[in-house]
């Protein structure tokens, strides 16, 4: 089993939950704009120096850890490729997912050449769905030409964007997903560790994958000769300690390797030297997840779903505003008004606008949700598709009161590696923490933005700085009177 390297003083102080329990009440986004509808538990949130931005539960903000209600669930899309197991109960454990086709792509993949897998998922036209949204294959063909003794595929479980919940359903309710992509992605490149990094909010999850590796041993299908094959693959569990600059792929390798989680330089990318210097596979879970749907039903299939560059479905979540909150399987191209409207059926309150994908991306006004939710267009208006979380936010949350929650949420997350990214973000909290400011501070605070989206290491300075510009631009008119 992988363990963390023994912790220093420099570590412990970096983490945010490294000893103590969770705290049981959530302060990120989702219910930062949700605090009206739970006044007491909000107060609970922001009591305690310890914080925590986001327990997964977002459609029953302002959410606390005694919170268990199962979200709704839902397809919009014309084949379900990624909740079909959820929707009909979830397959936690490995027999009922061996019913409901579980493994049955591994073991045609097995009978395949590495080359051929990855021309597959390559011809699909997945990518990745943890925000930058890199071609998957690319990313396989890349560890695959590597010639190295050693490789690794790592699952990317730290899903810390504020407003989003999408994995911690799959990995709740259906793990083995995540393990069968693994091992496939595993024999595509040629590696025999995998490793999925879980954030330390999601203790259920943990329990999950825990008995789903167990049971996956068990069956044959991780360790040696899978499946009766010359092939050797085995997955470990690794708990992050509350960081999300963690998220980030190469803080994340550090994370494991035991030092401070900082970004790295690069190049050289994980692909060529990732952990301990090895290639390195990482995608995030709900990229995995897609997987083997696509060696089961074909590349072509799964590109003649969505739309332009941006193939297949795409999970979202919408938050407790919407009238219909929960996590929706939609196909890339449907517009973001017929997302707000039709499937989360608008808001109680006036919609102000619309975060999508997390913390880091711009705000889209209500006069651009007929943009459609697809990579290319999102990022024309100053938006993304991000992880997938939708936040939307209504008149009891002024721009001003947003833009200090999103900066004092960057301030309390800044790996502090860059002086843009660290110092920007507590001045910009400061200053917009008072009632008003001058003229010469209104012009300092855009000139910090500016900044950070020119100078920022790594993508928390620059997304955030992708943020203030969008309120900028399109709430100019509010920020004018704060």
């Amino acid at each position: 089993m992988l363990t963390f390297l023994p912790s220093r003083s420099h570590l412990d102080s970096f983490y945010h939950l490294d000893a103590d329990p969770v705290p049981t009440a959530c302060r990120g986004l989702a219910c930062f704009v949700a605090r009206h509808l739970n006044a007491p538990a909000w107060r609970e949130a922001t009591a305690h120096s310890e914080r925590v931005y986001c327990l997964g539960k977002c459609y029953a903000a302002p959410a606390c850890t005694d919170e268990d209600q199962r979200p709704r669930v839902e397809v919009h899309a014309s084949t379900p490729v990624l909740l079909g197991r959820v929707l009909g109960g979830g397959a936690p454990g490995i027999d009922r997912y061996i019913k409901r086709q579980g493994y049955r792509a591994l073991e045609l993949a097995l009978r395949q050449s590495p080359e051929h897998l990855i021309q597959t998922i390559s011809e699909s036209g997945l990518r990745g769905r943890g925000g930058a949204g890199v071609p998957t294959g690319r990313k396989w063909d890349a560890v695959f030409r590597e010639r190295s003794n050693e490789k690794f595929v790592i699952a990317n479980a730290d899903e810390g964007d504020p407003g989003a919940f999408m994995e911690r359903v799959l990995l709740e309710e259906d793990p083995h997903s995540l393990i069968e992509a693994m091992v496939i992605a595993g024999f595509a490149v040629n590696a025999a560790r995998g490793i999925i990094y879980l954030r330390k909010e999601y203790p259920r999850a943990a329990v999950m994958l825990r008995e789903a590796i167990q049971d996956a041993r068990r069956k044959g299908i991780l360790g040696s000769n899978i499946l009766g094959r010359r092939f050797c693959f085995d997955v470990e569990l690794a708990i992050g300690r509350g960081s999300y600059v963690c998220g980030e792929e190469s803080a994340l390798l550090n994370a494991l390797e035991g030092k401070r989680p900082e970004p790295r330089q690069r190049p050289p990318y994980a692909s060529e030297s990732g952990l301990y210097g090895k290639p390195t596979l990482i995608n995030n879970v709900e990229t995995f997840a897609n997987v083997p749907w696509i060696i089961l039903n074909g590349a072509d299939a799964y590109s003649r779903l969505g739309c332009s560059t941006s193939k297949g479905t795409k999970l979202i979540s919408l938050n407790s505003l919407f009238r219909r909150p929960g996590l929706y399987e939609v196909e890339f191209g449907v517009t973001v008004r017929h997302v707000v409207e039709q499937i989360g059926g608008g808001l109680a309150g006036e919609l102000k606008g619309v975060i999508i994908g997390g913390p880091l991306a711009g705000i889209v006004p209500p006069h651009l949700l007929d943009t459609p939710f697809a990579f290319e267009e999102l990022r024309l208006i100053g938006a993304s598709v991000g992880h997938g979380g939708i936040v939307a936010f209504d008149e009891h949350t002024s721009i001003r009161e947003l833009i200090h929650h999103m900066f004092e949420f960057g301030a309390y997350e800044s790996c502090g590696k860059c002086t843009p990214c660290r110092v920007g973000t507590r001045r910009i909290e400061k200053l917009f923490a008072r009632a008003w400011f001058n003229e010469a501070e209104d012009a300092e605070w855009r000139e910090i933005v500016r900044a950070m989206s020119l100078t920022s290491f790594c993508g928390m300075g620059t997304g955030l700085a992708e943020f203030a510009q969008s309120a900028i631009r399109y709430y100019a008119e509010e920020l004018a009177l704060c």
